[in-house]
């Protein structure tokens, strides 16, 4: 009886489909060694603005520029209290802009924020997508330390994708507006967020903003293309111009750029690049096709007005780093795109925990460095070009010898595909 009963269960299982599982914290057990969640139990809440006096792109015709008030929905992880219980879920849709899909991640939602004073790291999606697409780095973060906070950019999201004109215009301006809320509120989530250093993550379009944001001025070209933002009003991006003056922050201290989308069509020259000022890390796919690989070894080559890095997936395409693992939904045809919702999050050679895991090594180490002050983090980016020329040698006591050099950070082995490279400023 019981027999019968346990494979009758079996056949309905098998029968049933089991409630979709999405988790956006796994740390595999080869992750390196700064990936891991750090000591801060996470909390999360949901936020929404307004910027009155924005220019309304997507309704701009030959006689008239409107403006409206533009509206920013944001995620925002913090350190939470001791004792706070980890475990929450988020409620979006993936890559179609209908399909629901419940994410799971540590972040507790609305709880009290931990004592002190947290750096503000602003995350940035592509064009389409949410501010739930990079969550993994969101709650990754917020445990080591720091106040993060994702945007849903207007025109640009799954649900509400609109004319490339007004992403091209608003991110580099939505990247500060989500600062400059931040920097403004009151009570206990306000108190802890140092808005006075922060770093600002942008993936793709969100990796352009962030360069224009950072000083990389966009050419006149870009400002002239019919299919992009119209009447010329890109020139408020663009390099010499008093409005792209006035954009540059003194809170941003740096700026992490994946993928980052322009340079494959023309949107800085090697004057506009020269303008980016803030320390930089890039990462990139080498066959990415989107932003285009070459294109972005363009950018590191000529942002020669500040110290960068540029960290390569050798092999992976546009997605390199940055997406949550594509939801259990995505995994099937919804019938509502002329591709596989799946391809939007997966990359064909890497698995995306891996990258995730590599990222949160990075970007943790990247930012304790420029906005905590830790040297101590500069090891994680004195390393050999190649991870697969590093060595590993070690004496009977697993004591590293003298001519190990293998990548900070990276047990043996678990750095392979990996490509960095440093260029200071100035060369």
């Amino acid at each position: 009886m019981k027999h019968a009963t346990s494979a009758a269960l079996a056949a309905t299982l098998a029968a049933t489909p089991l409630m979709a599982q999405n988790p956006i914290d796994t740390i595999r057990p080869d992750a390196p060694a700064l990936a891991p969640y750090g000591d801060f139990p996470v909390g999360v809440q949901e936020r929404s603005f307004t910027v009155p006096g924005r220019v309304d792109i997507v309704n701009v015709t030959e006689t008239a520029t409107p403006t409206y008030d533009r509206s920013y929905t944001v995620e925002i992880w913090y350190p939470a209290a001791p004792g706070t219980q980890a475990g929450g879920t988020y409620e979006t849709v993936i890559r179609d802009g209908q399909t629901a899909t419940t994410l799971t991640g540590r972040a507790a939602r609305d709880a009290t924020p931990a004592e002190g004073r947290f750096p503000l790291v602003v995350i940035s999606h592509g064009y389409p997508g949410n501010r739930f697409l990079m969550s993994h780095l969101g709650e990754n973060l917020a445990s080591k330390g720091y106040v993060t906070v994702s945007i849903d950019h207007a025109d640009s999201t799954y649900s509400d994708q609109a004319a490339f004109g007004s992403t091209l215009y608003n991110r580099p301006w939505d990247q500060k507006a989500v600062i400059d809320h931040m920097a403004g509120l009151d009570g206990p989530l306000g108190a802890i967020a140092d808005t006075d250093t922060t770093g600002v993550i942008g993936y793709s379009m969100g990796g352009y903003g962030a360069l224009i944001f950072g000083g990389a001025g966009v050419t006149q070209q870009a400002v002239d293309y019919s299919w992009g933002t119209p009447r010329g009003l890109l020139a408020a991006n663009q390099a010499g111009t008093d409005a792209h003056a006035g954009l540059m922050d003194a809170r941003v201290k740096a700026i992490i750029a994946i993928g980052p989308w322009g340079k494959n069509m023309n949107f800085w020259d090697e004057t506009g690049l020269a303008g980016l000022r803030k320390p930089t890390l890039m990462m990139a796919g080498s066959v990415d096709d989107v932003s285009v690989y070459p294109a972005m070894r363009q950018i590191f080559e000529q942002a020669t007005g500040t110290d960068r890095h540029l960290l390569t997936f050798i092999g992976a395409n546009h997605n390199a780093a940055a997406p949550i693992p594509a939801p259990a939904e995505a995994w099937e045809d919804t019938g509502v795109l002329d591709f596989m919702p799946f391809d939007h999050y997966a990359d064909a050679v890497w698995d995306n925990v891996r990258m995730n895991n590599i990222a949160q090594h990075f970007a943790t180490g990247f930012m304790n460095l420029h906005l905590k002050g830790d040297s101590n983090m500069a090891r994680y980016f004195d390393l050999v070009e190649y991870a697969e020329e590093g060595k590993v040698s070690r004496n009977d006591a697993g004591e590293e010898k003298d001519d190990h050099n293998y990548w900070a950070g990276f047990a043996p082995r678990t750095a392979a595909g990996l490509r960095f490279e440093t260029l200071n400023k100035g060369e």
